[in-house]
C-alpha cells in the first residue's frame, strides 16, 4: 500500500499550473518510478501528489521551426532511443537513456522526471549538459527557458519554481549545438545493468570539413560533482585544434581542472579521478571517430 494523502490528476498543462498552485506542497508524478518508491520507503509519505501522466501534448520529439530538437518532458526512454529524429541528429541521447535501469523502467521512465530530480547520475544529465540543453519550464506566468546548467542549482536541488505553478514541459537542444556533430556516451557501474552509475562522461565534437581540425567539443561528467557538470578546460584544449593522439592525452588530462568527485562506497574519489581521465579519452576517440575523423 502507498500512504498517499490525495491524488489529483491534470487534464491540460494549464490545469497542471493550476493544481500547482492550488496544491503548493504538492508532488508532482509521471511515471513514477521514482516518487511511488520513495513514498514506499517513506521519504514522501503521506503526501498530495499532482500527476500529469495523461498530458499526450507534453510527449514525443519533434523538430520546431529553427529546427531545434524538442523533447517533451513525458516522453519514456524507450521512446527517445527509438525515436527517428533523435537516432538521425543526436542518438548518443538515446543509448545514454537506454541504459537507465530495467525495461519495464524505461517504459514508464521520462526524460523530465530524470532531469527533475535533479541528481548528478542520471543517465541523461551529462549528454544533454554536452549538447547544451535548453529546460522549459510552464506556470502562471507563461513560459521560462533556462540552459540545463542553470537548471541544477544543487544535489537534488533544480530551478521549478512552485509559487508560480511551474512544471517542466520540454527539453530543448539546439540546432547549433547538434548540426554535424557526433558524440559518445561511457558510463561506468559496479555491474552493466539495473546500476546507478560511478561515473558518467558524454563528448561530442564537430570537425573542419577536411576532418582534420576539432572546430568544436564539449565534454561533461554525471558524479564527478554533486550536480552534472561540464569540464571547460577540456574543452579549451581540443577547440580549433588539429586532431592527434597528444591531442587526444591533452584533453584527458585537462579534465582534471574542472571535475571534483566524492568518495562514496560506489568509488573512491581517486578512482573517479582515475576513471574520468580514461572515459574523456575513449569518449574523444569514438566522437572523433564517428565524425569521421582519423587520429594521426
Amino acid at each position: 500500500m502507498y500512504d498517499i494523502k490525495a491524488l489529483y490528476e491534470a487534464e491540460s498543462i494549464e490545469h497542471a499550473v493550476s493544481l500547482r498552485l492550488e496544491h503548493p506542497d504538492a508532488q508532482i508524478i509521471a511515471g513514477g518510478s521514482d516518487v511511488l518508491v520513495q513514498i514506499r520507503e517513506g521519504r514522501r509519505a503521506g503526501k498530495e501528489l499532482i500527476s500529469i501522466y495523461m498530458l499526450d501534448e507534453m510527449r514525443g520529439v519533434s523538430l520546431d521551426d529553427d529546427e531545434n530538437i524538442r523533447i517533451g518532458s513525458l516522453t519514456s526512454f524507450s521512446h527517445i532511443t527509438r525515436d527517428p529524429i533523435i537516432q538521425k541528429y543526436i542518438n548518443v541521447l538515446g543509448e545514454a537513456v537506454d541504459m537507465v535501469g530495467s525495461p519495464q523502467i524505461r517504459n514508464i521512465g521520462t526524460i523530465g522526471g530524470n532531469t527533475c530530480n535533479g541528481v548528478t547520475s542520471a543517465d541523461s544529465a551529462s549528454t544533454l549538459h554536452a549538447w547544451e540543453a535548453i529546460v522549459e519550464l510552464t506556470g502562471k506566468n507563461g513560459v521560462r527557458r533556462m540552459p540545463i546548467k542553470d537548471f541544477y542549482i544543487k544535489a537534488g536541488t533544480v530551478d521549478i519554481r512552485a509559487d508560480e505553478g511551474e512544471i517542466q514541459t520540454a527539453i530543448l537542444i539546439p540546432k547549433s549545438s547538434y548540426e554535424n556533430t557526433y558524440g559518445h556516451y561511457i558510463k561506468y557501474g559496479m555491474r552493466n545493468a539495473m546500476e546507478i552509475a560511478s561515473l558518467g562522461c558524454s563528448v561530442n565534437v564537430r570537425l573542419s570539413d577536411d576532418k582534420k581540425t576539432v572546430d568544436r567539443c564539449r565534454i561533461a561528467y554525471g558524479v564527478a560533482g554533486p550536480v552534472p557538470m561540464r569540464a571547460p578546460s577540456a574543452e579549451a584544449v581540443a577547440n580549433g585544434e588539429n586532431v592527434s593522439e597528444t591531442l587526444i592525452d591533452e584533453f584527458a588530462l585537462a579534465v582534471l581542472n574542472d571535475i571534483n568527485p566524492r568518495n562514496s562506497w560506489r568509488a573512491s574519489r581517486d578512482f573517479r579521478l582515475h576513471i574520468a581521465v580514461q572515459m574523456a579519452k575513449r569518449c574523444l576517440l569514438e566522437s572523433i571517430k564517428k565524425a569521421g575523423g582519423v587520429i594521426q
